[in-house]
């Protein structure tokens, strides 16, 4: 079995995995929303952190305690925990990020009975003198309470060796982006997807020796020749449907990078490994490339996309934007503005959890890299 496929099969049954894990461990397990939520603490406690997406359902149960104008993530996975499809969960971690997440706590806590429950409140602010020691200080609240709600305790060592685990993983993602940046023909967006995926679930330390060995072999593959096809990347919040990769694809297109949090603001930036660790991880959230959550500078998120599509060559940038996402809409016009600025056009594309038709979508990427050639 192949590690795309192993990664695939985390993916299509993360209900079954996480319960398989900690049948086998005895371990708990965290869910997580976002990811500025410190997921080296959590493991360092000996407990494994999944991040939770949408749901694959009907929504039965949300809409009872959620406007139906919040979006189809948030809507999906209380859906999924107000059904008991979440009952391996011991509880969950909310970082202070978009007022729908903050209000999902405040649901989350009154009505989903879990032993552990986490509002991890960061700065938003990153550009003031005092948001690195803010940062810092809400992250060593977060292990102390993790340390007293859990019933155990986090040694610096332990958090040392979940930093390195993670960086493990980030450099490993890091270069089968840059191996897809330089040859496109290499891997399919969709293969990269589900490895990007698959390692916010699967058990760490086995996803960062998987994803080594993968990048090692996929770095020894031979170039498959010049690409026609145009260079595009994607930049929104999360993309959770592989068939937008495919879609793309078969219209002439190759994503060869992105803007998402299911993607390249998961892995960039490692965490160092020397020094005091809540230091090292403050400075991470702090210097990281961010999202509409956080705030150092008002170009901040369009200066990085032009410099993404400067840095791969991009034909074209599609934005796939979460419907009812005000974050990032509101984000969209500068950005937008900023990619013409530089002769790098794009397209605007609103997603939910369920899909227009295939043959929608199609027509819509189609028209948009006619026009590119």
């Amino acid at each position: 079995m192949n590690t795309i496929r192993q990664f695939q099969d985390v993916i299509d049954d993360s209900g079954g995995y996480a319960r398989r894990l900690k049948q086998g461990s005895g371990g708990k397990i965290l869910g997580y929303f976002c990811t500025y939520t410190p997921e080296e603490i959590i493991h360092a406690a000996g407990i494994h952190p999944m991040r939770l997406f949408g749901t694959r359902f009907a929504i039965a149960h949300a809409d009872a305690h959620l406007q139906a104008y919040s979006c189809s993530l948030v809507r999906g996975v209380l859906e999924e925990a107000l059904a008991g499809r979440l009952e391996f969960l011991d509880g969950a971690v909310f970082p202070h990020t978009c007022d729908s997440i903050q209000r999902l706590s405040d649901i989350w806590r009154l009505n989903i009975d879990f032993s552990f429950h986490a509002d991890v409140v960061l700065p938003v602010k990153l550009d003031t003198a005092s948001a690195r020691k803010y940062m810092a200080d809400v992250l060593r609240k977060f292990r102390r309470e993790l340390e007293e709600k859990m019933g155990l305790s986090i040694s610096d060592e332990a958090l040392l060796k979940s930093i390195k685990t993670f960086n493990t993983i980030k450099r490993a993602l890091e270069k089968i982006y840059r191996l897809r940046s330089e040859n496109p023909g290499i891997i399919s967006g969709a293969d990269v997807y589900t490895l990007v995926k698959g390692a916010m679930i699967m058990d760490r330390s086995e996803a960062a020796e998987k994803l080594s060995a993968f990048a090692q072999a996929l770095g020894s593959e031979k170039a498959k020749g010049p690409d026609a096809r145009r260079r595009i990347v994607v930049s929104g919040g999360l993309c959770d449907h592989p068939v937008i990769y495919d879609l793309i694809e078969k219209s002439g297109g190759a994503v060869v990078w992105d803007d998402l949090c299911t993607g390249s603001r998961y892995f960039e930036g490692l965490v160092s490994e020397e020094g005091d660790p809540y230091e090292a991880l403050a400075d991470r959230y702090t210097d990281r490339v961010v999202c509409p959550a956080k705030h150092s500078s008002i170009t901040a998120r369009g200066d990085n996309l032009v410099r993404i599509a400067k840095e791969h060559s991009a034909s074209g940038v599609i934005f796939l934007l979460l419907k009812f996402c005000d974050p990032h809409a509101f984000d969209y016009p500068y950005m937008k503005e900023m990619l013409d600025g530089i002769g790098v056009p794009s397209m605007l594309m609103e997603i939910e959890q369920d899909l227009p038709s295939e043959g929608q979508l199609s027509t819509r990427f189609e028209a948009f890299i006619e026009m590119l050639r």
